[in-house]
């Protein structure tokens, strides 16, 4: 299993001005704009980034991280094996990733995604 990235996923009610934090304040640049998520990236490091959230178009909640990794569909079967509380089941989004989303032992909810090929 590789992990390829881990994004803090922020939950905000007024995404204009979060956007505008992010992008003059900050200095993050805007590479993903879905309208209700918005992903912001370092210029230099395009792997530093940080999702803003309005709310999660197919799934339940505001996940708390994003973790990317190879193979979704392994990592599933993984925490099922572990009993852990699954709060989205495995899922092929339209947006071309297959993900679900997971409870930690804290509460927090993660989302484990893997973008199709």
């Amino acid at each position: 299993m590789s992990i390829r990235r881990v994004v803090p996923d922020l939950t905000t009610t007024n995404m204009d001005l979060m956007k505008e934090f992010y992008t003059r304040v900050i200095g993050l640049r805007i590479v993903m704009d879905h309208g209700w998520i918005v992903t912001l990236a370092a210029a230099d490091r395009p792997d530093v980034q940080v999702s803003l959230m309005t709310h999660d178009a197919t799934a339940p909640v505001v996940p708390s991280a994003s973790i990317e990794v190879d193979d979704s569909s392994h990592q599933y079967r993984l925490a099922l094996e572990a009993g852990t509380e699954i709060v989205y089941p495995l899922t092929d989004e339209p947006w071309g990733v297959r993900r679900f989303f997971v409870r930690d032992p804290s509460g927090n909810v993660i989302n484990i995604l893997s973008h199709r090929a």
